[in-house]
């Protein structure tokens, strides 16, 4: 059983015909981006410099902000609740305030339901949370077919749900960006934060891997 999750419109702007490596369109607003980066530094506002070493940090500090946001959630369950009411208040709480995207909404997996992320139409990922997106999540074939047949696309990653586990799907735009809060793993209990937040990966974020527990 699966569900497509879209309760909002999917309000990317028009895109004009510069593509990705994949061959599809960038984002209007992508291209915008980028005439916008190329502007500031052809008139010296900002270096190339300082725009490799910005990627770079990006780059290196990865999914870490995630699943530290994970880990306070799984031994507070207060936060949690106001995690789950509210993303990105959630996440201002632990100081990560330089969220893009206007709304963040964090989708919890269940015994009964495990949720997934995507962008059919281009690739809004919550970077500041999960670091740059994998290549395989910007590709043609897994927007679209993780919509249309979810079940063999998480088997291709190595996970494989049991049928009365609803799959959910959500469809991120320019203005909304979605987490995946995971189940924690079983005989964690007596673990803190740092080590539970060892347990998520970046996948596990996305939707397509579990935590997985090994002893800290």
């Amino acid at each position: 059983m699966s569900e497509h999750a879209h309760g909002h419109p999917h309000d990317h702007a028009r895109t004009f015909q510069r593509d990705h490596d994949d061959g599809s369109p960038l984002p209007y607003l992508q291209v915008m981006e980028i005439a916008m980066r190329e502007l500031l530094i052809e008139t010296g506002v900002i270096t190339p410099d300082e725009v490799r070493r910005q990627i770079e940090r990006m780059d290196a500090r990865g999914h870490s902000r995630g699943a530290r946001v994970v880990a306070r959630a799984w031994t507070d369950p207060e936060f949690k609740a106001r995690l789950l009411a509210n993303g990105r208040a959630g996440c201002d709480e632990m100081g990560i305030t330089d969220l893009e995207a206007l709304h963040l909404v964090v989708v919890e997996n269940t015994e009964k339901v495990h949720n997934v992320i995507v962008c059919t139409l281009c690739s809004c990922y919550p970077k500041p949370l999960l670091g740059l997106p994998p290549a395989w999540y910007k590709s043609l074939p897994y927007r679209k077919r993780m919509v249309r047949e979810p079940r063999a696309v998480l088997k291709e990653f190595g996970l494989e749900l049991p049928e009365d586990v609803i799959v959910r799907i959500h469809d991120s735009t320019a203005d909304m960006r979605y987490m995946v809060f995971p189940r924690r793993p079983e005989g964690t209990e007596r673990w803190g934060e740092e080590e539970l937040a060892a347990t998520v990966s970046r996948d596990c974020l996305i939707g397509v891997a579990l935590p997985r527990a090994s002893q800290p």
